[in-house]
């Protein structure tokens, strides 16, 4: 079969690389060639940061001595599991923190901030959380009524909004700071426009919150940002840290789970609240899962740069069609996602079904807006992928409603996580949602 002789194909739109795999439009080849040129100055900084990331990695399993036997797993109680405790260990030296709780049994990156939450937070303390309303899924665990929240259990919550350009106001935070127990800072955008934070700022807001209360526990989100920098929050006067092991640190590997970071004294807070308090680390079985997570720390700068280089190019080529993007293409990137506004439902929807249709798993599904739990407003989601809801491997959601944008996260390699956005934007233009 020619595969330059595609049927019903107008006269003229022949495809211009015989290699290629996919139907795109001359055009959109075209654009694509143009958003690869564009992007290669970030493109040769993202490799920067995975080799030096990958050197951290690498001397945190050496250091820790690591060997096959630390890949076996326990039962039962699980007491005396090396292998959990080493992987502990490596986590914490990765991240620059004293301890760690790496479980495969968080089930996502909300439980490990949440067990966080309840293990430092006591009735009447406040959580204040200096970087405006935390997103969606930790409404109902802050202030959800009758539910168990923080609220029910006399946990108090205020905030700090950010400025209107989406930076802290360091001012507002050293007014409101004196007495919280806790400040909350979210790293990544959610589903906003407002830039996510880098290291550099993170340092502001602690030094903010420590001029005014220096005994204020600082807690920082630290989901999709991890390993996108040189540091962590944990490196710049943050005392914990939590997140999710299908976005980052996982990557694309670890079957499930989260970590928690910081402060010896407070990783065994959370542990207590995670398992009993008095045994905290010292019982879960790991299962089969250790394997999964030490493969998983390990190919993580690869991954996380993979990611970083698909959402560089999403930008250019979404800026290439006249949309908007957040950050743009040549902007510092301080998180794996990427938000394109793309001005209406409809796009929305071809978008993510574009991303779908350029899956390796369930790319013949076809996705549609639904009443997703713990969110306000319909919401399509895309993710082909090999482990459910990991998004560090290419994934899209958009709540349909303003400012109408899309949330682009992931992409384990970078061939096939631009293949993928080169599927969204030929389904766009397809049905005359996009023009080149």
């Amino acid at each position: 079969v020619c595969v330059n002789c595609i049927p019903g194909r107008p006269p003229g739109l022949e495809r211009i690389d015989k290699m290629a795999f996919f139907d795109y439009s001359p055009e959109l080849v075209e654009a694509g060639k143009k958003a690869m040129e564009l992007c290669a100055p970030q493109f040769a900084e993202f490799d920067r940061m995975a080799e030096y990331n990958g050197e951290r990695v690498l001397k945190a399993f050496i250091d820790n001595r690591i060997s096959d036997i630390h890949m076996k797993g326990t039962n039962g109680y699980g007491y005396g599991d090396d292998g959990r405790d080493k992987l502990d260990a490596v986590f914490a030296q990765i991240l620059g923190a004293e301890d760690a709780l790496v479980r495969h049994n968080f089930v996502n990156g909300t439980h490990a901030i949440t067990t966080a939450l309840f293990g430092i937070l006591r009735p009447g303390d406040e959580l204040l959380s200096v970087t405006g309303d935390p997103y969606d899924t930790m409404q109902g665990v802050i202030s959800g009524d009758g539910i168990g929240s923080l609220k029910d259990f006399g946990v108090k919550f205020g905030k700090v909004d950010l400025l209107p350009d989406g930076t802290p106001d360091y001012d507002g935070i050293k007014r409101r700071a004196g007495t919280c127990r806790m400040a909350y800072i979210q790293r990544s955008r959610g589903y906003s426009l407002r830039p996510s934070l880098s290291i550099e700022v993170i340092a502001k807001i602690c030094e903010a919150v420590r001029s005014v209360n220096p005994d204020c526990v600082i807690f920082t989100d630290n989901c999709y940002g991890e390993l996108v920098e040189e540091k962590e929050p944990v490196s710049v006067g943050a005392d914990l840290i939590a997140g999710s092991l299908i976005k980052n640190l996982g990557g694309g590997i670890a079957e499930t789970g989260g970590y928690i970071a910081g402060r010896a004294d407070l990783v065994e807070l959370c542990a207590f609240r995670l398992t009993t308090p008095g045994t905290g680390k010292e019982v879960g079985a790991s299962l089969n899962q250790l394997r999964g997570m030490y493969l998983g720390i390990f190919h993580a700068p690869e991954a996380v740069c993979a990611a970083l280089k698909t959402a560089a190019f999403a930008a250019a080529l979404a800026e290439l069609l006249g949309f908007e993007a957040f950050p743009k293409y040549s902007e510092k990137r301080t998180d794996i996602i990427e938000a394109l506004k793309l001005g209406g439902e409809k796009q929305l929807i071809a978008f993510c079904q574009g991303i779908q249709a350029g899956s390796p798993v369930d790319s013949f599904a076809s996705p549609e807006p639904w009443d997703m739990p713990g969110y306000d407003s319909q919401v399509i989601m895309a993710a082909g992928a090999f482990t459910m809801g990991a998004s560090i491997e290419l994934s899209a959601d958009a709540p349909l409603r303003e400012p109408f944008a899309v949330w682009l996260q992931g992409g384990l390699t970078f061939p096939t996580g631009k293949a993928g956005i080169m599927h969204a934007a030929q389904y766009m233009l397809d049905k005359g949602l996009a023009h080149i």
